[in-house]
């Protein structure tokens, strides 16, 4: 596995192979591949045992084009200016291929958060939420849960926005508790999203998705919940894998066990219905129909493409491949759902929150999985519109041309100022 990739440099190479196929000036093009504004900054808080620490800490708000701007926060020691630059990127080309009223932002901090207390990271979260509060709300920014946050974090990002503004704002994020304002339907929404485009894709290959092998790279929430639906829908599971190793039973395993097992022991590794301990890259090359990638980007990247013989891969991760490994993997024929489809059931249903929060009206679980239904099953006809009307190589092309266009066309047609 490489690092070297820089993944702003992966989303501009990806928004160039697109724009090709695009009646879109290079001006427009070119606006297109770079954040509007980062935001910058350092955070200092008090540790428990009285000492002072610093953390560097970004948001980076790439197009408003479409609607406000929207995207995670997230917790990690590889977080970086590159880094979300890229993901606010992905997010604006995310929301529009699935053609919600919504643009791109990301935002992370510097940060191992095993090393620090509760207390802590809710004194370094709400310092964050105060350096951010000029810039978000929900006519502006809508941030929302990413790597290593959740509702915890959420709830403390609005509590501090809605005691500075003095004001009841639910709708100023994403991802809440359901008793302040989250959505039911939230928690399993990413990897539901990559199931249900998966299901599209076996359906328009015409494969058969019952008893179709799954390997799934990354078991946190999108990775083990993209394993139980796809179980659920008749695959076999039969590879899963996390930070510390991989499993493997040929026969498959039961993936709710499986997490169970997590749960308890803080990693799939050693769980009783593996028949065999593999490494990750393991998980990431067996000969499988469909492989999920659902961990960090640049999970992949050309020599071990090389070794990949998935039939299909659903991205529940933000951009997991390296765009050298799709070429690889396009010489191959293997089909590949680009993770601003496969994963936008995270966005999706963090705008349906966002519109019960304005409504101040709850929807049912039944009545946001339906909703979701329908948005992914639709962008996944829009993919393969274009795909075809363009004879293009691979999907990921297409799912781009569909998003820039929509972004472009809102530009265009709200003019320039000044």
């Amino acid at each position: 596995m490489s690092d070297e990739a820089n993944p702003f440099e992966s989303l501009q190479a990806q928004i160039d192979e697109a724009a090709a196929y695009l009646d879109v000036g290079d001006d427009v093009i070119e606006r297109l591949k770079h954040p509007e504004r980062v935001l910058e900054t350092n955070l200092t808080i008090e540790r428990d045992d009285g000492d002072l620490e610093r953390f560097t800490a970004f948001r980076s708000q790439f197009n408003g084009d479409r609607g406000p701007y929207k995207g995670g926060i997230r917790y990690h020691p590889g977080v970086s200016r590159d880094e979300v630059k890229a993901l606010s990127g992905w997010m604006t080309y995310k929301t529009a291929i699935v053609d919600i009223p919504l643009g791109g932002g990301k935002g992370g901090i510097i940060i191992d958060p095993d090393e620090y207390s509760e207390a802590e990271l809710e004194r370094l979260t709400r310092a964050f939420a105060k350096e951010l509060t000029p810039m978000i709300g929900e006519d502006r920014d809508v941030p929302a849960p990413d790597v290593n946050t959740g509702q915890r974090e959420m709830n403390w990002i609005k509590d501090t926005y809605e005691t500075i503004e003095n004001t009841t704002e639910p709708g100023v994020i994403t991802g809440k508790a359901l008793d302040s304002g989250g959505s039911e339907g939230r928690v399993e929404a990413t990897g539901r999203s990559t199931v249900i485009a998966a299901r599209e894709a076996f359906d328009y290959l015409d494969k058969d998705l019952e008893g179709a092998t799954v390997a799934v790279q990354g078991y946190g929430n999108a990775g083990w919940i993209a394993a139980k639906l796809i179980d659920e829908m008749g695959a076999t599971v039969v590879a899963a894998s996390d930070s510390s190793g991989g499993i493997y039973n040929p026969d498959g395993f039961d993936p709710v066990a499986a997490k169970d097992h997590k749960n308890e022991t803080g990693s799939v590794v050693g769980f009783a219905g593996s028949e065999e301990e593999i490494t990750n890259e393991d998980v990431l090359t067996l000969d499988v129909d469909l492989l999920i990638p659902a961990a960090l980007e640049n999970a992949v990247d050309a020599d071990l493409a090389e070794d990949v013989k998935a039939d299909v891969i659903s991205e529940a991760a933000n951009g997991p491949l390296t765009p050298a490994a799709d070429e690889v993997l396009e010489d191959k024929d293997v089909f590949i759902i680009p993770d601003i489809l496969a994963n936008a059931g995270g966005v999706t249903v963090s705008y349906f929150e966002w519109v019960q929060n304005r409504q101040r009206f709850s929807w049912s679980e039944e009545r946001v999985n339906e909703e979701l239904e329908g948005v992914i099953v639709d962008a996944f006809d829009a993919l393969v519109e274009t795909y075809e009307e363009h004879d293009l190589d691979n999907p990921r092309t297409a799912t781009y041309v569909v998003a820039i266009q929509r972004v472009a066309d809102a530009f265009e047609e709200a003019g320039t100022w000044p």
